[in-house]
């Protein structure tokens, strides 16, 4: 039946209008992205993301299948298009748009275009989201031998030292955004060589602030350490840092390896130890020097002449670092001192 002269088209008829062309292939493009993103993370990160904390793998998997799931509603919606152009043109269809269907249409059409810019946002910060791989030296320090257990749990690395004394004391080790977990120990098995318990967390996402409480997850897996240093490489130091120092009944030290505190803690009953370098091109010695009125009275700093960020791990040059002017094995011989100082402080 036709509609009475002057009435209003059915609203429900246009809104199963399929997007035009543009539309279709900015969507398409999303789709696309949200696959190639999680495939070239796994394709060039080798093995490194099975080694990390799974929410990693979880983000890829939801990014992967949500792209598939564009492609596939793009299809359908071209098919529909085609369909409905055919069909015009066949002079089986018409009708103006009415006033009142065009504006129930532009507020979903405002709602589909929010939702496709936050899935490009997904597969932007999946691409970002691709940690720094651990070089081989890195990697060659988690074998397992006499001295030194490597063992690997769900949250985090552990290294054990081996021998007839057990470790009274440990420490928790948050790494840098976005930095594979495994690119921490040729840095701190030294630590678990002179006998203290060390604790690599495998952080959500590769982001320490993602789980601001995981170093008192760790803590909790060994009772039988007396006592707890908790520290972090640049925003692994921020975010231990803020734990410790709302924890310092629990933790008695926090060691900064280029990195500072996000507020004032200087009232907070810890030892601390600030190692940096001179080099640093992320974390600048003028933005180590200015935390230092916001850390314990009594803290150690430690400046080694010459380093960069990336040698506070073994993952390679980073985009925006310094130039070295000293070797990684002269600067990470320097960065064990500091630590073992501080470690040795707490006892054992």
């Amino acid at each position: 039946m036709r509609d009475a002269p002057g009435t209003t088209p059915q609203v429900t008829a246009v809104q199963g209008r399929p997007p035009g062309t543009l539309a279709l292939v900015a969507r398409g493009l999303v789709g696309l992205a949200l696959l190639v993103a999680p495939a070239w993370v796994v394709a060039t990160a080798g093995d490194v993301v099975a080694h990390q904390h799974r929410a990693l793998t979880v983000l890829l998997v939801v990014a992967a299948l949500a792209g598939a799931a564009v492609l596939a509603r793009v299809v359908v919606l071209a098919r529909r298009r085609s369909a409905r152009a055919a069909a015009r043109a066949a002079g089986t269809t018409g009708g103006a748009v009415g006033r009142r269907a065009t504006a129930v249409r532009v507020p979903a059409a405002t709602g589909v275009t929010v939702g496709y810019a936050l899935l490009a946002v997904l597969a932007g910060a999946v691409v970002w989201l691709r940690p720094f791989a651990a070089t081989d030296d890195a990697l060659a320090a988690l074998r397992s031998d006499a001295r030194v257990e490597v063992q690997e749990q769900p949250g985090w690395y552990a290294f054990v030292p081996q021998g007839p004394a057990s470790p009274t004391v440990g420490l928790v080790y948050s790494p840098g955004a976005r930095v594979d977990v495994r690119a921490t120990a040729a840095v701190l098995r030294p630590l678990a060589e002179a006998g203290y318990l060390v604790v690599a967390l495998k952080e959500p996402l590769g982001v320490a602030l993602t789980s601001p409480a995981q170093s008192g997850h760790a803590i909790e897996a060994y009772p039988e350490i007396e006592a707890w240093a908790v520290g972090g490489h640049s925003l692994g130091g921020v975010v231990a840092s803020t734990y410790a120092a709302a924890n310092d009944e629990l933790v008695a030290g926090l060691l900064l390896h280029a990195s500072y505190p996000m507020g004032d803690i200087s009232d907070a009953d810890l030892r601390v130890a600030s190692v940096s370098g001179s080099r640093d091109g992320l974390t600048t010695p003028a933005d180590v020097e200015a935390s230092l009125a916001d850390l314990p009275r009594g803290t150690t700093s430690t400046v080694v002449d010459g380093a960069v960020h990336a040698f506070f791990a073994d993952y390679g040059p980073q985009p925006g670092d310094g130039e070295p002017t000293v070797t990684r094995a002269r600067a990470q011989e320097e960065i064990r001192t500091a630590d073992l100082a501080l470690l040795g402080s707490l006892g054992g």
